[in-house]
């Protein structure tokens, strides 16, 4: 019982508040250049603060030494989500890539209103939508086409689904939950 109440009885005092805050930037630039993103450093700056308020008892010697390792921790551990994340978005594009199917259902189905529809959506994610969805290209195909990694375009293709899929949400309402087979906008009309 000792042991789960010592974080919360330590925690961090103004003072050392007080250096840490004074040292930010210091901090950020350190998380910056091992991570090569501004905002994701932030992330991780003001994470590891937050995470630290309740870990007073840690601190031995230097605060700002202590919030080094702290950081080191933070940013090692970032780096191994972000590995995990990257393989996980490879399988994916290779998936993508390597499945055939669904391109001809997906024209046969999909009505031109859910394709105007994507044309509201932010222009790169309309783009993916487009080349892979309907044009079939492969997923390392459009990544080399755009200047984007093939885990990037992976990730591009999830996200403009994703809006897309909210986008029919809300113009089509209980037909997105159930799926329109039977489409009668005046656009699927004339194929």
């Amino acid at each position: 019982m000792n042991d789960e109440n010592s974080s919360a009885e330590n925690p961090v005092t103004p003072q050392v508040a007080e250096i840490l805050v004074a040292n930010h930037r210091a901090f950020l630039r350190f998380v910056e250049r091992r991570i090569g993103n501004r905002a994701i450093a932030e992330e991780i700056v003001q994470d590891a603060f937050v995470r630290s308020l309740d870990r007073g008892d840690e601190i031995r010697d230097s605060v700002v030494g202590w919030f080094y390792r702290v950081l080191r921790n933070a940013v090692i551990d970032h780096q191994r989500r972000q590995t995990v994340a990257n393989r996980r978005l490879d399988q994916f594009a290779a998936e993508l890539e390597s499945s055939g199917d669904g391109g001809e259902e997906l024209a046969q189905i999909a009505c031109r209103c859910v394709l105007e529809l994507a044309d509201t959506l932010k222009p790169e994610y309309s783009d993916a939508l487009r080349r892979i969805e309907v044009d079939q290209i492969a997923v390392k195909d459009y990544a080399d086409a755009t200047g984007i990694s093939a885990s990037n375009a992976g990730v591009r293709i999830f996200r403009a689904r994703e809006a897309l899929r909210k986008q029919v949400a809300r113009s089509c309402g209980t037909c997105a939950e159930h799926g329109c087979l039977d489409c009668t906008c005046q656009a699927s009309a004339h194929r």
